[in-house]
């Protein structure tokens, strides 16, 4: 038995409604499960019993976050096929994985996982200011931990409601500033390069810059924007090309384009 067991190996199996008299089971890989309970109650509609495919791969997006069923079950073979290695959680090996992360990760400790990605973790940090919309923090704290950078830091709100991060705030290094003051004397201390993310005078096209490796990226509300101390302690001001008629992007879509703009530059192929 491998050692890494994948949601694709171990799928949730259900069976449509529709489907069960002839006991044909639809196995479904991760993003696209679908409850048992949900595949009965659409198998009892006129519609979806005359075509039980319909039923059983309707798409995930189709169905409330809170029932969808995702990740892999316990794993295979009981206790005596259990991986030895310490990275893994028993009480995940025996009841199963359900937690939004990649594959490589499934049945790993949070400190397990946490511990690898700091180790590549990219040389990029994030910072947010003025956001007031936790929702939009969150965002960006769940595109910083897809893109694994090396921090987050929020200046001047301790307290947000960690929801919209789906819960990827655990693996990542979530730093607070009372004040820009602060994030500026980290930034030189440890030799980051702060580049603002702004649309306002003086802001030069991401698309054709050339950031730096050790990247400190600074974004505001799309409101407010940056303060006036911060833009001054930043090398320069980017701004990302719009083609449209509104005058900003939504800030938590901006940070995973400006970051992403960074992965481009600095970071080789993501792993399987």
């Amino acid at each position: 038995m491998s050692d890494r067991l994948s949601s694709r190996q171990n799928t949730v199996v259900c069976t449509s409604s529709a489907a069960r008299g002839t006991d044909v089971p639809v196995d479904l890989p991760e993003g696209e499960h679908l409850p048992e309970a949900s595949t009965r109650a659409r198998g009892s509609s006129p519609e979806l019993s005359a075509s039980p495919v319909v039923s059983a791969l309707s798409p995930e997006e189709d169905q409330p976050a809170d029932v969808r069923q995702v990740g892999v079950g316990p794993w295979p073979g009981g206790p005596e096929a259990w991986p030895t290695d310490t990275r893994y959680d028993r009480e995940l090996l025996a009841r199963g994985d359900r937690r939004n992360v990649v594959d490589r990760y499934r049945y790993w400790t949070v400190a397990a996982i946490r511990a690898d990605l700091a180790v590549r973790a990219h040389r990029l940090h994030i910072a947010i200011e003025n956001v007031s919309q936790d929702l939009n923090i969150g965002s960006i704290v769940r595109s910083a931990n897809a893109f694994n950078v090396a921090g987050v830091h929020i200046i001047g709100r301790r307290r947000w409601n960690k929801r919209g991060a789906m819960v990827t705030n655990r693996y990542l290094d979530v730093r607070h500033h009372p004040e820009a003051g602060g994030l500026l004397d980290w930034a030189a201390a440890e030799g980051y390069e702060v580049v603002g993310i702004d649309n306002g005078p003086g802001a030069r096209p991401l698309e054709v810059a050339a950031l730096p490796e050790r990247c400190l990226m600074v974004f505001g509300s799309e409101g407010e924007g940056i303060s006036a101390e911060l833009s001054a302690g930043c090398s320069r001001l980017l701004r990302i090309g719009q083609y449209g008629s509104t005058r900003s992007i939504n800030v938590a879509a901006a940070a995973a384009v400006a970051m992403h703009t960074w992965i481009l530059q600095h970071a080789g192929p993501a792993p399987d």
